[in-house]
């Protein structure tokens, strides 16, 4: 029992629970007043008096707020664990980590699948179209809930990394620094396509009904597609061929079109699983939301940028060809002509977009650094500045 509790002690934030925060109302970027509006939270490690170590990590596209630890009778980690915890990256004796579900999501915020008080019935596609400065906006309100004034950080990977961006074109006053790893300022033709064909695989599922089948059975075959198509994107040429290669299955039941190759196995496991934690619909208006993102507004990003005091370090991948590292070098150049202090790391790795995930050694190595250095002020002379 000393040994477990010890090992949870320096290992692991341990036990935690998912709290949540409700709102009465959201005016979107549309133009429309929406609400209520709840999210769904977790924090890991404490507050400081001054309230100048809070740090905000955003998730990615299949994300929720279960970033570390883990829920009591449930064995999964977060989805961040390796990097949250005593000693790790955002190192949970020093920062005061926050991680939310997204408005639009599925694991505890408003998204399709709640209720809409005006009907009782869920919103379905009666639920407004979002944007990524909506999703910002809300997390925004959480933040002024927890009393914080100023994040120390903003940090995330892909959908994240929009997240953050987000944050620092919008509200620059509101934190020290900002972490996007794996992003872009605005998605390619080649991204929107790959998130349209997941749409459509969706929505041609009989079972979608336009978005009303939440009385009935799923878009289940739909969604798995949805799903597999995006695993291919995640991964690198590299990272399947050395984790799979063309190692064929023991097949108990031949078919003309079984899963005969491993790849092909572990393509259509990921894909049911997924659909057991996953809505359809919030699938949908998220990833809309994705390919509707510029960090910009449309107008050179280095001029939306002048101005902006907090740090900054952008994370790329080599083998990340989903978000390539051309991407990442275009929100630096941008930061480094609008004087905004700056740091890039290209991480050769061969996980593919993946990595920002499973880089944990040189990722946490780069991150931990980069955070001390923006803590060092205050950590150091008790000075946090204006």
């Amino acid at each position: 029992m000393n040994k477990e509790k010890k090992i949870i002690k320096n290992d692991s934030v341990g036990l935690v629970k998912t709290q949540e925060f409700t709102f009465e109302s959201l005016k979107l970027q549309s133009g429309e007043k929406f609400g209520p509006v709840t999210l769904a939270y977790e924090t890991y490690g404490f507050l400081n008096p001054e309230k100048t170590n809070a740090i905000l990590i955003v998730h990615a596209l299949s994300g929720d707020a279960h970033a570390a630890g883990v829920h009591e009778n449930q064995n999964n980690p977060g989805w961040w664990n390796a990097f949250i915890g005593p000693g790790k990256a955002f190192d949970t004796e020093k920062y005061f980590i926050i991680c939310s579900n997204i408005l639009g999501g599925c694991k505890g915020s408003t998204g399709p699948a709640s209720i809409n008080p005006r009907t009782a019935k869920p919103y379905a596609l009666d639920f407004p179209l979002i944007s990524i400065n909506d999703i910002v906006n809300a997390q925004k309100r959480l933040i002024q809930h927890l009393g914080i004034e100023k994040l120390l950080s903003v940090v995330g990977g892909s959908m994240g990394g929009q997240q953050v961006l987000s944050w620092l074109v919008n509200y620059p006053n509101n934190l020290r620094s900002a972490v996007p790893i794996a992003t872009t300022i605005k998605n390619s033709p080649q991204q929107i396509a790959f998130n349209e064909v997941g749409r459509q695989s969706i929505m041609a599922d009989a079972h979608w009904k336009s978005g009303n089948y939440y009385e009935g059975p799923s878009p289940s075959r739909g969604l798995a597609v949805a799903r597999m198509i995006g695993h291919i994107t995640y991964m690198s040429d590299k990272s399947m061929a050395e984790k799979f290669g063309r190692t064929k299955k023991v097949v108990a039941e031949p078919f003309k079109f079984t899963a005969d190759f491993e790849v092909e196995g572990y393509l259509r496991y990921c894909g049911d699983n997924f659909v057991k934690r996953f809505d359809a619909n919030s699938y949908l208006y998220i990833t809309k939301a994705m390919d509707n993102f510029d960090a910009s507004g449309g107008r050179p990003l280095q001029k939306v940028l002048q101005g902006i005091l907090a740090k900054v370090l952008v994370i790329s991948f080599k083998s990340d060809w989903l978000y390539p590292a051309y991407q990442s070098k275009e929100i630096v150049k941008a930061c480094k002509l609008a004087g905004v202090q700056t740091t890039y790391c290209e991480i050769d790795s061969t996980y593919g977009h993946d990595a920002f995930l499973l880089e944990v050694e040189e990722e946490s190595h780069l991150i931990r650094h980069f955070l001390k250095k923006v803590f060092y002020a205050y950590e150091v002379t008790g000075d946090y500045g204006a």
